[in-house]
């Protein structure tokens, strides 16, 4: 099924649960599956470790601080050097490159739960959970098809090249595994710790539009579910994020535990993150009226020509200058479009604000 954007240009066709069965991709998900339950067999509390790291490293780190948060809604700024490395830990959780990722989930914004989401549970709950990743070119499009939805990064040649080469990230990984830990580090390491945090991610698809409370009432079938936000890092608090997709923040509530928040105001405070978007609630309470763009947006050290360097970076400021991929003056002067602009070309216009239901 092929949609048509507000530009006319074709968007990548959304696989159905009618589509045949993408052998490459459904292969690799019974290997590692498989790989998980050999894992238990091969216990070691050296291997554990690891795997939990890798998995802080993949799905916190990489998925929801660098690819939903950072890369794809740009509720705050990094260094190009520190956007890189994250970029990398994302590539670790089997989730695609960036270019397919943020283009996926561009697109579930703009059709959450209407048709062209490409996970929505209105098609069935392991439809999006798993199956639509099972079928059809769901990630297999090249870069130039998804560049109608990442102009930002169809731009940057790292992230074209990454996108390309996902893959190679997780060898290299498994290899020096395999190498100094022998078979169940491997197992633990990459197979196990992949297919948990898989599941944990595809649950914010399934469940997190099927069971849970609202907040706000979106357009959107979004819920808030703590139990998905403890093994996401945060992720959970969805119908908080449809609400206010640019918020770098969650976990609105100061009971609602944001470990992907957490991380970004650490970086922040050690000037690694700048820009950083908040919503806040109005008292620690709710609003009888919100909106993503509107006011109580917190805005952190906005003005980015007297931005501070990040610390410890200084040194490769002066080194890398000609490369321009380590300064936040370069991020305010040639960084590609704002997170507004994005915004306007890609997720749906609203004539209305969120309504918070505590106050309707």
């Amino acid at each position: 099924m092929h949609l048509e954007n507000l530009e006319g240009l074709a968007y990548p066709e959304v696989a159905t649960p009618n589509d045949k069965i993408n052998w490459t991709t459904a292969t690799a998900m019974v290997l590692f599956h498989l790989g998980a339950i050999a894992a238990l067999f091969f216990f070691t509390w050296k291997a554990l470790f690891v795997a939990a790291f890798l998995w802080w490293l993949s799905t916190s780190l990489g998925i929801g601080v660098c690819y939903h948060r950072l890369l794809t809604h740009r509720g705050y700024k990094t260094p190009k050097w520190v956007e890189y490395i994250l970029t990398v830990f994302a590539t670790l959780s089997l989730e695609g490159g960036p270019i397919f990722w943020v283009a996926t989930h561009r697109i579930h914004h703009r059709f959450s739960d209407q048709e062209g989401d490409p996970h929505s549970p209105r098609d069935g709950k392991w439809w999006a959970h798993a199956g639509w990743i099972l079928v059809g070119k769901s990630m297999h499009h090249d870069t130039s098809t998804l560049a109608h939805y990442v102009p930002d990064l169809a731009k940057d040649r790292f992230h074209v090249w990454i996108t390309k080469y996902h893959y190679v990230p997780m060898i290299v990984l498994g290899t020096i595994l395999l190498a100094f830990g022998g078979i169940s580090m491997l197992l633990w390491g990459i197979c196990l710790r992949t297919v948990v945090g898989l599941h944990a991610t595809w649950a914010v698809n399934s469940a997190t539009h099927s069971w849970g409370s609202r907040r706000f009432l979106t357009r959107d079938d979004s819920t808030n579910s703590w139990w998905v936000a403890l093994v996401t890092w945060g992720e959970g608090w969805h119908n908080n994020h449809h609400a206010h997709p640019t918020s770098s923040r969650h976990g609105l509530a100061w009971y609602e535990i944001d470990l992907n928040w957490y991380a970004i105001w650490t970086m922040q405070k050690l000037g690694l993150a700048q820009n950083v978007y908040r919503y806040r609630l109005a008292n620690g309470a709710t609003q009888a009226s919100m909106t993503a763009g509107a006011a109580q947006v917190q805005v952190f050290s906005t003005d980015m020509h007297n931005a501070r360097l990040p610390r410890l970076g200084a040194r490769f400021e002066r080194a890398w200058k000609k490369r321009q991929i380590f300064s936040f003056r370069d991020l305010a002067s040639k960084s590609a479009e704002s997170a507004s602009a994005i915004g306007n070309k890609i997720l749906p216009a609203r004539s209305d604000s969120p309504q918070d239901l505590a106050s309707a």
